[in-house]
């Protein structure tokens, strides 16, 4: 933690020194997907950049509560505040509940986390499981005066808190611009004025998720669902609020404006953002036909795309880019990601056959610190691959005998290897993944056997799978929840 490690605050455009509220503790919270569709590939670049960060501030001795939201309500089409829910749209399109819907793509959400290697949150709290909070939260704002009520519905008195506090200070609107651009929207006669924002809205009879409240049955808006799950379990000012940039506004504004609202108290100390990603120079968008999911990506099963790329080789791609910058998809990138990513796995199996060397011609010390150095200026990961690679060629360097390393630097290349490829970015060794998911399903093809001669009351096949694993030292267990396995080699 003595690491002097900056981050871009969004709120204050500049990089600032990072400085906990608590001494050695963090507080992260990530805005995470609504859970109405397939996550896409934004989606996944968002939560990779937060994972690195999740990752890093871990590494370098932080105890970090990383919250991660499920959004499963309130997110209405157009992200306004009208038209319908995402989410019950989805459920009347497909003849589901609501809440089987959410399952579904939260499920498979999940899974495209797992492919990623994106590490699970410390918490990933709902929407629906707060109502009550969300509540609490909108009387609170109400009583201090910048909330009121209309037709069942409850609004963010937008002009009455910017009479005392700034709205637009983080995405840098202006709010007579705002009020100037804002168009006509279907209820707006409910609103006092255009910028209004909901925070709680009346159900009609045909709305599938609503709850009772004080101002009748309804269901709460986007926005309030984060400021309660982010400050009840963060507190009520916290280190770093990320998402997608895209969140600024009205999203991340309107967050600011209910906390302050709500308490006095601005939530966030730094606002991280990352940027969107582009397919040959242009926006990635699903209607434009140059969007894909990260299925189409690994399979190749896609018109923009030559062949699929690996999970790996996709990650690899990602953190070539610093997450702040846009990202352009193509062809070529991937494959040279590909080749890339391939080389340093290579060389680093190269490693445990160096010789060592009485002296060292290379200082893998310093080397070392420009690791450090790249991730503690604003989590910059293309730098820290270019230092990965300078490591590379020290490794072949070794081999020509150009380079000489002592024992301990041959132990330092390999642990800084250890720590930033696979420990804070994220990265695995494909094939030795592979290797491993093969070796499991052999033992679970064996294990499935010796269950099924057990059954039979077949106890010298039994015996002999048992017999056969335990001679190339593996060890079988059973007990009342099943059997498993464990190498002792």
């Amino acid at each position: 933690m003595e690491q002097n490690l900056h981050i871009y605050n969004s709120i204050n455009r500049q990089k600032e020194v990072f400085t906990p509220i608590t001494p050695g503790h963090v507080g992260l919270y990530v805005c995470g997907p609504t859970v109405y569709s397939d996550v896409h590939l934004g989606n996944v670049r968002t939560f990779m950049t937060f994972d690195v960060v999740y990752r890093y501030l871990s590494f370098i001795g932080y105890k970090v509560r990383y919250v991660r939201n499920i959004t499963d309500v309130g997110h209405l089409t157009g992200d306004s505040d009208d038209g319908e829910d995402k989410i019950a749209k989805k459920a009347k399109l497909e003849n589901l509940e609501p809440m089987e819907v959410v399952q579904k793509y939260t499920n498979g959400f999940h899974d495209v986390m797992r492919i990623f290697n994106i590490l699970n949150p410390s918490i990933e709290p709902t929407a629906t499981a707060h109502i009550i909070e969300q509540i609490e939260m909108i009387q609170a704002i109400m009583a201090n005066g910048y909330a009121y009520e209309s037709n069942g519905s409850v609004y963010f008195d937008v002009r009455k808190f910017s009479e005392k506090y700034p709205y637009g200070k983080l995405s840098g609107r202006v709010i007579d611009d705002l009020y100037t651009n804002t168009r006509e929207l279907d209820g707006q006669d409910e609103k006092r004025d255009s910028l209004d924002f909901a925070l709680w809205k009346k159900a009609d009879d045909s709305h599938l998720m609503k709850w009772q409240s004080p101002w009748g049955v309804g269901f709460p808006g986007w926005h309030i669902e984060c400021s309660v799950m982010s400050t009840k379990y963060l507190g009520k000012s916290f280190d770093i609020h990320g998402g997608g940039m895209d969140l600024k506004f009205p999203h991340h504004e309107c967050e600011i404006a209910q906390n302050v609202g709500a308490t006095g108290h601005e939530p966030v100390r730094y606002w991280m953002h990352g940027n969107m990603l582009t397919v040959n120079g242009r926006k990635m968008a699903k209607s434009d036909g140059n969007g894909f999911t990260p299925e189409e990506l690994i399979t190749g099963n896609h018109k923009l795309l030559d062949k699929g790329y690996s999970a790996m080789t996709v990650r690899f791609f990602f953190l070539m880019g610093h997450y702040a910058s846009t990202l352009d998809f193509s062809n070529e990138a991937l494959q040279a990601a590909e080749k890339g990513y391939r080389r340093m796995c290579a060389a680093m199996k190269l490693i445990a056959g160096i010789q060592p060397s009485p002296a060292s011609s290379f200082d893998v010390t310093q080397w070392r610190n420009a690791c450090y150095d790249a991730m503690n200026d604003d989590f910059n990961t293309p730098i820290v691959i270019s230092q990965l690679f300078e490591g590379v060629r020290v490794i072949n360097s070794t081999k020509e005998g150009s380079i000489t390393l002592t024992a301990a630097d041959i132990a330092l290349l390999k642990s800084t290897f250890e720590d930033f490829f696979y420990r804070v970015m994220g990265l695995q060794d494909e094939e030795g993944k592979e290797n491993s998911q093969l070796t499991d399903s052999l033992m679970q093809m064996i294990l499935n056997m010796r269950a099924e001669a057990k059954a039979n009351k077949d106890w010298p096949t039994s015996d002999k799978l048992r017999d056969a694993l335990a001679a190339i030292n593996v060890q079988i267990k059973d007990s009342k929840e099943g059997t498993s396995w464990t190498y002792e080699g």
